[in-house]
């Protein structure tokens, strides 16, 4: 899956209070591993998640090898939206 890098962030930034530790306890990884996904850099606490980002327009180009946690992520959004 490809997705722009600033769309990546808009959607974290997006998620409700609690959902990347949702995220992490639902598919049993570090919360740390969750936030590298949408972007982070703590290796020392979670680990790497397959995403690689080319430089580029609109924050560069993420290929994302594994999309189970942005899948997840975008359905806690549909959820939270009919609320």
């Amino acid at each position: 899956m490809t997705i722009s890098f600033n769309k990546l962030r808009m959607i974290k930034a997006s998620l409700p209070v609690g959902t990347i530790k949702r995220i992490a306890k639902e598919l049993n990884m570090e919360e740390e591993t969750v936030r590298n996904y949408f972007g982070g850099d703590n290796y020392s606490e979670g680990h790497s998640v397959g995403l690689h980002i080319e430089p580029g327009p609109d924050g560069g180009i993420c290929q994302i090898d594994d999309s189970t946690v942005l899948d997840r992520a975008l359905e806690i959004l549909k959820e939270d939206s009919r609320l």
